[in-house]
């Protein structure tokens, strides 16, 4: 008898210690703020370290998952890619050991599964990466059910279902047999109340929400403005922590403030202790190639000789020639034309229209290349200046002359000349309506969007759905989410 109760005692103790635990204790909060600085080596470190002080600890496995993620979100090499992917299914079976009763446990496997997806959708496509984001999805919906006051779920949770508000009307039975539900109004009520709580998760988590914050309301809420005021009032470090960095980096090249890219770049540190990415030089790149600064190509080029992947290769590969073209040296361009042609995937917006004009095989007229290159970058006067004086009749190409309304009409809105503007961009409408150049289309939505500022919602819900109906266009599926989330807007949903 006394055996028994001994074998059964130490069975039962040997079982207890080995019982796995979600443990986010001091050392790992230190590598995850580490991590998300882009300090990649000195995450590691630390997460080494814990495994060897608790191996029972989960976490450790579960800030792995993050710096696999970061590293082939950024640099996108596919021999990494194939040494790390089979890190996805080793750590989501980890934290199934994990105790079910913790909000950890669904909450790590949706974050490691939300973050392959986002991985997935650059190196195999959309099919995958959908499956993805349907696990990531079922994981948070129920531990936000049974943990409702755990607030990391708002900031996944909330993001997913922001961006499923937004998804195209074509697309929405295939996000309903897959369980994807949301509402723009709902998400984004849900990643707010995240960034706005201050109880002790939240303020761990907070770093990693004020970066899908700032990008979906950016993008789905087209708050751009506000998000710049949100961020400056943040204080953000953008020397020290470079996610940071790239966030306002990016964000403002994307908002036509190539300057402030430029200023960002320069800025950050410079030391080895953070992870080495292209990524920067393609950012500056495109920074000094918006204000036709003759170095543009320098960074370009060192960004194509250090990127092994192939998501926005086209699109790099197509600025390059433009940059030779306007400097007059025609075999360069075509050489880069022929290679927009050979290499990289066309599976983005941006590398597709890249594709497509290489295989036109002419060229833009050089004037509206340096307008265009212009007001992307925010210098909108000097944009302004080259087309002072012009008018459509001074270019005999049709496409040339549809553009010139349609840039004509960006400047002027750029500039607050909104009464211009439409002006412009109702010619642009009237030209393209029917030609797959984006440049009506895109026209289109800015009407509508100077009509939501001018709270006449009905004339802008009327320009978004025409947005919307213009069929066959480049940079259709983003336009139609941009007139769809405009809509959702202006409705309050």
């Amino acid at each position: 008898m006394r055996l028994s109760l001994t074998l059964v005692f130490t069975v039962l103790c040997c079982s207890l210690s080995a019982q796995k635990v979600f443990d986010f204790n001091a050392t790992c909060q230190e590598a995850y703020h580490d991590i998300l600085s882009l300090k990649i080596d000195a995450g590691a470190r630390l997460i080494a370290t814990e495994k060897k002080a608790h191996p029972d600890n989960l976490i450790p496995y579960f800030l792995d998952n993050y710096i696999d993620f970061l590293v082939l979100f950024f640099n996108e090499d596919p021999a990494e890619y194939e040494r790390r992917s089979p890190h996805k299914e080793e750590n989501l079976d980890r934290m199934e050991e994990g105790p079910q009763n913790s909000p950890f446990f669904r909450f790590t496997r949706s974050i490691i599964n939300f973050q392959w997806a986002a991985v997935e959708m650059k190196f195999e496509g959309n099919v995958g990466a959908a499956l993805g984001i349907r696990k990531s999805f079922i994981e948070i919906k129920e531990n936000h059910r049974l943990y409702p006051t755990f607030t990391p779920n708002l900031m996944i949770y909330g993001a997913m279902q922001t961006v499923v508000g937004v998804v195209p009307d074509g697309y929405k039975w295939l996000a309903s047999a897959m369980g994807l539900t949301g509402t723009v109004k709902g998400g984004m009520a849900m990643v707010s109340e995240f960034i706005n709580d201050r109880d002790p998760w939240a303020r761990l988590f907070r770093d990693e929400g004020i970066f899908y914050y700032a990008y979906l309301r950016f993008y789905i809420l087209n708050e751009r403005e506000e998000v710049f005021h949100f961020l400056e009032e943040e204080h953000l470090d953008t020397v020290n922590n470079l996610l940071f960095a790239y966030l306002v980096a990016n964000l403002a090249l994307n908002n036509q403030r190539a300057d402030i890219t430029e200023s960002i770049i320069r800025g950050k540190s410079p030391s080895p202790e953070f992870m080495s990415t292209p990524i920067w030089d393609m950012e500056m790149g495109y920074a000094r190639l918006d204000h036709l600064q003759p170095d543009a190509n320098v960074f370009l080029e060192r960004f194509l000789s250090n990127y092994h992947g192939n998501s926005g290769l086209k699109d790099v590969l197509q600025k390059i020639s433009w940059y030779y073209y306007l400097q007059g040296n025609m075999p360069m361009a075509n050489r880069y034309r022929k290679l927009v042609i050979s290499r990289g995937e066309a599976h983005t917006e941006a590398d597709k229209n890249a594709l497509r004009d290489a295989q036109m095989g002419t060229w833009p007229n050089k004037l509206m290349v340096e307008a265009r290159l212009l007001s992307d970058g925010g210098y909108h006067a000097d944009a302004l200046r080259l087309l002072s004086g012009k008018s459509s009749s001074d270019f005999p190409d049709f496409a040339d002359q549809l553009e010139f309304s349609y840039r004509l009409g960006r400047i002027y809105d750029d500039l607050g000349r909104s009464d211009d503007a439409i002006q412009a961009y109702l010619v642009a409408i009237k030209m393209g309506e029917k030609r797959k150049e984006y440049f009506a289309a895109r026209a289109a939505w800015q009407v509508g969007y100077i009509y939501e500022r001018r709270g006449n919602k009905n004339m802008a819900i009327a320009f978004y759905q025409r947005c919307l109906h213009m069929p066959d266009h480049e940079y259709k599926n983003s336009l139609d989410q941009k007139a769809k989330a405009g809509i959702a807007r202006c409705n309050g949903t």
